[in-house]
């Protein structure tokens, strides 16, 4: 299984989080984990491959020299970064057909082997929606979208890499950008959604990125009968997501989910302790 990350090295911590979780969660899988970043340090990098278990997790740092991306625009509010996850099927090894990018900002609960393996036809990515209908129509006039596409979160999404090094166009991503920049509030999620809009599978955002907003709404509803509650979670959804700024690891945080979160951080602290490097 092919996983993407891009991060400095603010996120390592959780990055770690995440990939514990992952590797425990998929305990059948094979790993080819690529680090997309352009001031990671190597004591860095060693730090995040503490991380991983040795007998089926590599870990890859995939430097992004700073003579790529001179011509795009680039600003406090536009980054270069935003591009890495845009542009990855350029910057990644080209026998790599797919991919699945995560956040650091979330930890896996069950397998990803069904959505990994889903069948992506001529796709480029696919994701999960966080909001509804109203919101989905300014979006969509916002940032001209295709009509009838679903806004998707990007912190989840898995990238069709041999049909994007087919048919992206960097041109068309910058002139993108530069004619749209007033508009663009979350800048690489935007772009991903108003030129691809069309280009995008949409999947449950309560099996593959639920965060603490989804559980709220959802908390009193039912799916064929069966309550959302956290034993649901448990047993149905495969990503927690700490979207926004309601973060597990920060002492005001809001809401019940984080529970997985510190799940996931006591094992890898153990792991650590122990110096195991087999999980």
């Amino acid at each position: 299984m092919n996983i993407l990350v891009s991060l400095d090295s603010n996120y390592i911590k959780q990055v770690k989080v995440m990939l514990t979780s992952l590797q425990i969660e998929n305990h059948n899988e094979e790993f080819y984990v690529y680090v997309l970043n352009s001031k990671l340090t190597s004591g860095d990098i060693e730090n995040i491959k503490r991380c991983a278990d040795i007998n089926r997790t590599k870990i890859f740092d995939i430097k992004v020299p700073d003579s790529m991306f001179t011509n795009v625009p680039i600003t406090d509010r536009y980054p270069r970064e935003m591009y890495f996850r845009i542009f990855a099927a350029k910057l990644l090894p080209d026998n790599l057909d797919r991919i699945l990018y995560l956040d650091p900002d979330l930890v896996i609960i069950n397998s990803l082997n069904e959505f990994y393996n889903m069948d992506l036809k001529d796709m480029y990515y696919a994701g999960a929606t966080h909001i509804g209908k109203p919101i989905t129509k300014l979006n969509e006039v916002r940032l001209n979208m295709p009509p009838e596409c679903e806004y998707i979160n990007s912190g989840v999404l898995l990238m069709n890499l041999k049909a994007l090094r087919r048919e992206q166009n960097e041109e068309e991503v910058t002139e993108y950008i530069k004619k749209n920049s007033i508009r663009l509030y979350l800048p690489d999620q935007d772009v991903i959604n108003g030129l691809y809009g069309d280009k995008i599978i949409c999947v449950s955002e309560k099996k593959y990125n639920f965060g603490e907003r989804d559980f709220i709404k959802t908390k009193y509803l039912s799916i064929n009968g069966e309550k959302i509650d956290m034993k649901w979670i448990v047993n149905n959804a495969c990503i927690i997501h700490y979207y926004g700024r309601n973060k597990p690891w920060k002492e005001d945080y809001i809401g019940d989910l984080d529970v997985f979160y510190h799940i996931y951080e006591k094992r890898l602290r153990q792991f650590e302790e122990i110096g195991c490097h087999i999980i």
